[in-house]
């Protein structure tokens, strides 16, 4: 791949075809373990709530309907990051709400007051190399990530995604 030099760095989608490379056999595999990943998750999850229905546990995992409460988010708008206790709430056994994860660096900005940077429409996932589409999640000013508990400090400094449930607007 021939480099370019800008001022301002350029979208990576634009480059994808450029980068694609055949696979070899190990990022095969890794492919094939990522989507297994996913299936047996959906089925999990599947599983957990169709035996908390049928055990007589009153709770399965369950989403609040708070967005009413939540509009649309524009950038440069102030809002306040809901409090654990009602993020908690919305999260299913694996800290996720509608396919987004709550990451546990996350967890300390619960009741601040942030500004959104920008919403966010699309994006691309590197896991498996799509574009993926999405509703009603916003990137906030200055909250990235620099590393995880897991992995250790990283340098790439890529933006938390907040769901819009996650945030209540500040008038």
């Amino acid at each position: 791949m021939e480099y370019i030099e800008r001022s301002q760095p350029a979208c990576q989608i634009h480059y994808l075809d450029q980068m694609a490379q055949p696979l070899g056999r190990l990022e095969r595999i890794g492919q094939l373990r990522y989507k297994a990943k996913r299936v047996l998750k959906r089925r999990l999850r599947y599983f957990h709530n169709w035996l908390s229905r049928h055990s007589g546990d009153s709770s399965p995992v369950s989403i609040p309907d708070i967005r009413a409460k939540s509009s649309d988010l524009a950038a440069g708008q102030w809002v306040r990051v809901r409090s654990k206790a009602e993020i908690k709430a919305t999260l299913d056994n694996w800290n996720n709400l509608r396919g987004c994860g709550f990451m546990e660096e996350m967890w300390p900005y619960c009741g601040t007051k942030q500004q959104v940077l920008k919403p966010v429409c699309s994006f691309l996932d590197e896991r498996d190399c799509q574009v993926k589409k999405v509703k009603r999640m916003v990137i906030l000013k200055g909250l990235h990530c620099e590393g995880t508990l897991d992995y250790g400090r990283c340098d790439r400094n890529c933006f938390f995604f907040w769901r819009e449930e996650w945030l209540e607007k500040i008038e």
